[in-house]
């Protein structure tokens, strides 16, 4: 991509997603991606032939505007929309500007369904994981793909909150039509700083991809 998004830098099992889409889905197939920031995973998905569905209703993702970035810069930067249409690709991506728990629109299957680090944000915790989880999986047709990556807890108040989660609670969530393909997890490491974390940090990541079982 020619233009860069505000969160190129940081660790993503995006790769993984991305090879088993390759071999679960036809090109031309349809993604959803749940909380699509600055469009940094919904432009590869474009650019690689998917048509994508995004949601994403924080204004300032949409749309960009000037940002602080760490070391007291400030810097204006493209938002979804712009980054899309920049590279040329806003007539195969969907933007859906709504909250994906109270969004209506979701009588359309996808082929897949991938969200990154989204569910953790406070603005979130109003409502229960399993909701969350649930509503991404109706999304998804028999032999679809389901993905996500999540952060686990590392701070003591992390535990006290459902939405750090393991692959292993997460894996409960899936029944028997459903098959975990992979999960993975990653242990404490030092991220750099980048915008709304404007210091070096600790994470620990975590990756479910599951299939919905064939009719």
């Amino acid at each position: 991509m020619r233009t860069q998004s505000l969160w190129e830098h940081t660790l993503t099992f995006f790769p993984q997603f991305l090879a088993a889409l390759k071999e679960r889905v036809a090109p031309e197939g349809t993604v959803a991606v749940i909380g699509a920031a600055d469009g940094r995973l919904v432009l590869p998905l474009a650019a690689a032939g998917y048509r994508v569905i995004a949601f994403e209703r924080d204004p300032q993702a949409l749309h960009g505007g000037e940002v602080r970035l760490p070391g007291d810069v400030n810097v204006r930067a493209l938002g979804l929309i712009g980054r899309l249409k920049s590279e040329g690709l806003d007539d195969r991506v969907q933007v859906i500007d709504e909250d994906f728990l109270d969004a209506d629109r979701l009588d359309t299957l996808c082929d897949a369904v991938w969200t990154s680090c989204s569910w953790h944000y406070s603005a979130n915790h109003h409502r229960p994981l399993a909701e969350f989880v649930a509503r991404m999986q109706l999304l998804v047709p028999p032999g679809g793909l389901f993905g996500a990556e999540f952060m686990m807890p590392v701070d003591q108040h992390h535990h006290q909150i459902e939405h750090y989660t393991s692959p292993e609670k997460l894996s409960r969530r899936f029944t028997s039509a459903w098959t975990v393909l992979l999960t993975l997890r990653t242990g404490e490491f030092t991220e750099r700083a980048h915008v709304g974390r404007l210091q070096d940090h600790t994470h620990r990541m975590g990756l479910l991809l599951a299939a919905r079982t064939p009719n």
